[in-house]
């Protein structure tokens, strides 16, 4: 008996994850890939002797890692050496004043009570309630598909829905127990991760501080594509054809079946096809008017997390107290959150975030030299063009100076910038955006765009714009699921 096969369009987690899963399952897997390089926003370049991620720089929730592995009888040591970061970032709220995150718990709440008295048994019963959520949600919430409301009537889980605080935001949460602002900043930072304001995020996803503050922030040495040559491994150890540099042009249906797709140089036949690449350009772009699930409104009214205009730089110098991350919070958090998501429009006065990995891995820079990643977050769907890149650049450096006595613009040796255009043009990302779907509790479970098409059963949808969310782990979990979607129907 032959073989099911199964089309997977996206090389970014969610992709290899559902490629490296239906071939363990016995499926005969081709995996398509538009750009030269795979990995989608997680992949890499080189110059002059920098080795730059191109997009995710933070991980987090190891574990998922790890169980991914686990299920091939593999280990992420197997691929890559982690190491925890101490201090885990730098918060920066003035010249002056920053502050470091520290690795350990203990100096956790030292840090606290030092700056609000008393505040630590409040950490405590914060993180305490944080780690149930986190058990709950990524043993129960993170798995279902959101296909029906009746996969959320187990018992547990609604036992589970007020204890996990799905209806009030983290922001109330937050300041209902602290007082001081550099630690609610602090503590409503992790979200931004998730694309929405922590107003507007369910208090559910203090998950994710338990995430950072008891799991650790941690860094594949070797850079952050170390999990993506892991992942690009094991799907060709599994027997996963891979095809980079063939975009596929459209997704062929008969009589509501997807019976395969073309790509820039053939026409496939596949018995499964998951698209693992944007959603909206493949819900609306790949697939003929009549099949399509969602009208053009639908899209425009769903709320997307953030762009980001980012810099690659090779400095000629090493930058004195510098860390792994630091993150500029030293401006109005509010004004820069509406000029997000209320009123979008560059920044009047932007926060930003850099990544130093050459701070702890000497490969990625040559020896003496920096290597910088500068991230400031935007509005999806805005003007993009060079005139206002630079000038955010300028504004940037101004502010790195003031903070750390370096003039960076006197010292690149390599700059290369990033934004909404480049976001559209390397993964057809809708408006532009960097980080898929914002976590809102209208964009919740059953409320995301579905991962299995309406009427046409055997098209699947993966990745950050559907369950369960953006994300390095989120993506892996959504490939993972879906490849069991599939898997279960045979």
């Amino acid at each position: 008996m032959n073989a099911k096969t199964a089309g997977i369009i996206g090389s970014g987690f969610a992709g290899l994850a559902a490629a490296c899963s239906l071939a363990k399952e016995g499926f005969k897997v081709s995996l398509f890939e538009k750009n030269e390089t795979l990995g989608g926003r997680a992949r890499k370049f080189e110059e002059k002797g920098f080795m730059f991620d191109m997009g995710p720089s933070w991980y987090w929730m190891p574990e998922v890692f790890e169980g991914f592995f686990n299920h091939f009888g593999k280990t992420a040591s197997d691929y890559y050496e982690l190491v925890r970061l101490d201090p885990s970032y730098n918060v920066v709220f003035g010249k002056d004043e920053v502050i470091s995150v520290p690795a350990g718990y203990k100096e956790l709440e030292e840090l606290f009570e030092s700056i609000e008295p008393g505040s630590s048994k409040n950490l405590k019963k914060f993180l305490d309630e944080a780690g149930y959520k986190y058990k709950v949600g990524m043993e129960e919430f993170v798995w279902k598909p959101g296909l029906s409301v009746t996969e959320f009537a187990d018992v547990r889980v609604l036992r589970s829905v007020f204890r996990l605080q799905m209806f009030s935001s983290l922001a109330s949460q937050v300041e209902n127990l602290f007082s001081d602002d550099k630690l609610r900043q602090i503590l409503k930072f992790p979200v931004l991760f998730l694309g929405a304001t922590p107003e507007n995020t369910p208090a559910l996803y203090s998950l994710m501080n338990y995430a950072d503050l008891k799991l650790g922030t941690w860094y594949p040495m070797g850079g952050m594509h170390k999990i993506i040559e892991a992942f690009v491994s094991l799907a060709k150890e599994l027997g996963v054809e891979i095809h980079a540099g063939e975009p596929v042009e459209r997704i062929d249906v008969i009589n509501n079946k997807a019976t395969g797709f073309t790509t820039s140089k053939r026409s496939y036949l596949f018995d499964y096809i998951v698209a693992g690449a944007d959603y909206h350009h493949a819900e609306q772009k790949l697939l003929p008017e009549v099949h399509r699930m969602y009208s053009p409104r639908y899209w425009e009214n769903r709320t997307m997390a953030p762009s980001s205009l980012l810099f690659y730089l090779g400095l000629d110098k090493k930058v004195e107290g510098l860390k792994h991350h630091t993150l500029f919070f030293d401006r109005d958090f509010d004004l820069h959150a509406k000029e997000i998501y209320t009123e979008p429009a560059w920044p009047t006065d932007p926060l930003f975030y850099v990544c130093s990995p050459s701070r702890t891995d000497p490969s990625v820079a040559p020896e003496g030299k920096e290597n910088l990643f500068i991230l400031m977050p935007l509005a999806p769907g805005i003007k993009d063009d060079e005139q206002m890149r630079e000038k955010y650049f300028d504004v940037i450096s101004d502010r790195f100076k003031e903070v750390f006595g370096v003039d960076i613009r006197n010292h690149i040796i390599y700059k290369r910038s990033y934004c909404l255009n480049d976001f559209v043009n390397d993964y057809n990302a809708f408006k532009g955006n960097a980080y898929g779907l914002a976590n809102t509790l209208k964009q919740t479970a059953i409320l995301k765009p579905r991962v299995r098409h309406k009427k046409i059963k055997n098209l699947y949808f993966a990745g950050q714009l559907t369950s369960p969310g953006p994300g390095m782990p989120p993506s892996i979990i959504s490939g993972q699921m879906v490849a069991g979607l599939i898997a279960s129907k045979g």
